[in-house]
């Protein structure tokens, strides 16, 4: 046994649910959301190594998770696809509430943009605006302001 592939698969078990929330943030197809699933997997392991907390990895599996996905994002929008493919389900996915108010949530943060997307859900996983700037890259007073403009916007959308 490998005590390092052991500890990685401890910490994806333990920690996959923020796979799942940043894939249903980005993507829309379950074809999309499984393949960027391997690859945020794929390149969590890449870089497994140079964890320094493996004790608390969430800021980092968000990092990786959400900075995949906008790479993958800007890679495929160039990409047109002639047909679709059957679903495959690779990977089983947690169960999310469906009611209306997630779902006028979630279709309101899919049209944010990817880094406001990725503030809006740090911020609703309570990641404090430090952790949030640390993760997306900018100041953290910036991120307040950002936040308190997502929320104004947002809320303008619900009470449409």
């Amino acid at each position: 046994m490998n005590p390092v592939h052991d500890e990685f698969l401890k910490v994806l078990t333990d920690y996959q649910g923020i796979i799942h929330k940043v894939n249903l943030i980005y993507f829309k197809t379950d074809m999309d959301k499984q393949d960027n699933f391997q690859e945020v997997v794929f390149q969590l392991w890449r870089s497994f190594p140079s964890l320094k907390n493996k004790n608390k990895p969430a800021s980092w599996i968000y990092s990786v998770a959400i900075n995949t996905s906008i790479s993958k994002i800007r890679k495929d929008c160039n990409l047109t696809f002639q047909e679709s493919l059957p679903d495959f389900s690779m990977v089983e996915q947690p169960e999310f509430n469906e009611d209306a108010n997630y779902q006028q949530l979630l279709a309101a943060l899919s049209r944010l943009n990817e880094i406001d997307k990725s503030i809006m859900l740090l911020y609703l996983e309570e990641f404090s605006y430090e952790q949030i700037a640390d993760i997306v890259g900018i100041s953290p007073s910036h991120v307040g302001v950002k936040i308190h403009r997502l929320k104004t916007q947002l809320q303008k959308q619900f009470n449409r």
